[in-house]
């Protein structure tokens, strides 16, 4: 069974920095693409970053040159660094993946940004 397990939020100042790991269970991690997702109060769930198998990653315009996903096979984890955080940040973030026809998401961890 597939477990998908955020950990890293918190409340941080803008300007800040945050580093977001999904460590991931269940499934043969090094085949599949990770995804960050995040969900801000009152708005729907949207695309932060995408990394395949082979490493190439995709942001949203909104945190390019700020947000970076990197993954660590050997530890099945994937990690999203944070950085220049904005109050706009401020969401659920959840670590996403899909095999088979089925997506898989974790629970999320909280990001609030805010002085």
């Amino acid at each position: 069974q597939v477990q998908l397990v955020e950990s890293g939020g918190g409340l941080v100042t803008p300007g800040g920095s945050l580093r977001l790991s999904c460590l991931a269970s269940g499934m043969m991690f090094r085949i599949y693409a990770m995804g960050w997702y995040r969900q801000a109060p009152g708005k729907q769930r949207e695309l932060v970053a995408t990394i395949t198998s082979a490493e190439s990653t995709n942001y949203a315009d909104s945190v390019k040159g700020r947000f970076t996903i990197s993954r660590d096979n050997a530890k099945n984890t994937v990690y999203l660094q944070m950085n220049s955080l904005k109050p706009e940040d401020t969401a659920v973030y959840y670590c996403n993946t899909g095999m088979g026809g089925m997506t898989y998401w974790g629970k999320g961890t909280l990001v609030t940004v805010s002085s």
